[in-house]
């Protein structure tokens, strides 16, 4: 699980989004404004850049957010053939994930898992279940200073051969013993672990945070 400092530094950022989103007062605003400079001091020291300027930068980004703060959605797809995963090679790290990414508005949870393989591996699936939805605090390193709940359904491959998209290098099976270097942000060794063993038991129900 992520450190209880990073926690609470983002809880504090969550109020002081919410103050600045419905106060009016300038009083009230100065200090929902002090209480998001001190979340991204908090932050920061949880960063490879501590100290006032990483706490600039941050306080940067948290300044440009609106509304009331909310988890972001992830999806992520277990796709299998013959005992094989698919995993795609994330252009940003170079390293291997399932095929997945943010939720996109305007279409259901489901039809961005199928988009995403289809963009990011070249493969046509359909979703056959829910497998498990996790806090991204609770599995994934490195910390993100966004709250991410992660959806991840296992896929029939129906078409399709393993290709390279516009995010990605490239696209292949891998025997679950011998996975490459992972993007542990997006999925870790022990997260597909679990995913295959609740692809093999469908008697049991998705794994919930």
């Amino acid at each position: 699980m992520e450190p209880k400092s990073f926690t609470w530094a983002k809880r504090i950022q969550a109020i002081a989004q919410i103050g600045l989103t419905y106060s009016r007062g300038p009083y009230d605003r100065e200090r929902y404004e002090a209480l998001q400079a001190l979340a991204a001091e908090m932050l920061a020291d949880q960063t490879d850049e501590p100290g006032p300027s990483g706490a600039r930068r941050i306080q940067e980004v948290l300044a440009d957010l609106r509304g009331y703060p909310t988890a972001k959605v992830d999806v992520r797809a277990l796709v299998r053939r013959d005992g094989r995963v698919l995993l795609v090679r994330e252009r940003s790290d170079e390293r291997w994930s399932l095929p997945g990414g943010w939720a996109d508005v305007g279409a259901t949870p489901t039809e961005n898992a199928v988009r995403e393989v289809a963009e990011e591996a070249g493969c046509t699936v359909t979703v056959r279940r829910l497998l498990a939805v996790w806090d991204r605090g609770r599995h994934n390193r490195p910390t993100a200073t966004e709250t991410v709940y992660k959806l991840f359904f296992a896929c029939d491959h129906v078409a399709g051969e393993p290709a390279p998209g516009t995010e990605t290098l490239a696209a292949g099976w891998f025997e679950p013993g011998d996975l490459p270097p992972l993007s542990t942000g997006r999925v870790t060794a022990a997260q597909i672990a679990r995913l295959l063993h609740l692809d093999d038991h469908p008697e049991l129900p998705p794994d919930v945070d």
